[in-house]
């Protein structure tokens, strides 16, 4: 087995190393665009040959879901383009490929968990080119397995955890969107799905959804950042989302259901609030 990370530098990238880096040292090349433009196909079909690569895990994206409504070019290079540049190289050389994708391909008026099978309608350009991206890595690669995931942090690069801790410690007051509905994922628990998914003794394709169990509002999930960091002195104030606009439109509600990944694969998923104490700890152990 040789894999392939996409995206390494990224949240999902760093979580992925550390979880393989550990379970099967050794096996898995990880670039980033210094080192591997996906938008060049034949860079990228280059790469996958010389390098024997038999399975891909696609974590490259491009995530800024505001800047996506402006930069709609360089948004569908990365989440349309390169994804369509790795199915090829997968399908010319017979590697599997896992792909990530996004809550945002619903458009979050459902009244209760989203299945994978579950009509689609993306409202925003990030989730346009995201569902897109499934679409050509099916037709491209129909043995692809895709995994939704929804409100991603770590301890890595910028989210929504970091944030709301250095502005907690920063402000005395914060306001916080209080009806969008979610469920916050711990990007080293959607790594160890993916591990328990690279090694399984069957391969089963098609799109599986992942996040920590329960749900939660931002509003909530910001009050739970202060309680674990222990920051007291921030006041955080909940506002309907028509009081915070964005340039992208968020869905209200993106809850996803689990339960086709922990029945074909057996994954195990956290709490949210377990696995958001555990990333706190290690935030503040590298302060």
């Amino acid at each position: 087995m040789k894999i392939l990370v996409t995206g390494a530098n990224g949240q999902l990238g760093n979580e992925l190393r550390n979880v393989l880096e550990a379970k099967i040292p050794g096996n898995t090349l990880y670039t980033d665009i210094a080192e591997l433009d996906l938008t060049n196909a034949e860079a990228v079909m280059t790469f996958v040959k010389l390098n024997e690569v038999s399975h891909i895990v696609n974590c490259a994206a491009y995530t800024a879901v505001d800047k996506a409504e402006e930069q709609k070019l360089e948004c569908a290079a990365i989440n349309i383009n390169a994804v369509q540049n790795l199915a090829n190289a997968a399908d010319a050389v017979g590697a599997k490929i896992i792909h990530i994708s996004t809550d945002y391909v619903f458009d979050g008026t459902a009244y209760r968990p989203y299945k994978e099978s579950d009509k689609v309608n993306p409202i925003s350009q990030y989730g346009t080119t995201k569902r897109k991206g499934e679409t050509a890595l099916l037709a491209l690669a129909p043995d692809s397995i895709i995994i939704r995931t929804s409100w991603l942090y770590s301890p890595y690069g910028n989210n929504f955890v970091k944030t709301m801790l250095r502005l907690g410690m920063e402000r005395p007051e914060i306001k916080v969107v209080c009806d969008q509905i979610g469920t916050p994922t711990y990007a080293l628990d959607l790594a160890k799905a993916i591990y328990k998914v690279l090694i399984s003794h069957q391969w089963v394709e098609g799109i599986f959804n992942f996040s920590n169990e329960g749900a939660c509002s931002w509003y909530d999930f910001t009050k739970a950042i202060h309680r674990i960091a222990g920051i007291e002195n921030c006041e955080v104030s909940p506002i309907p989302t028509e009081e915070y606009p964005t340039a992208a439109t968020r869905p209200y509600y993106s809850i996803l259901d689990k339960s086709r990944i922990k029945a074909t694969y057996g994954v195990e998923v956290p709490y949210w609030q377990d696995s958001l104490i555990e990333c706190i700890k290690r935030i503040n152990k590298e302060k």
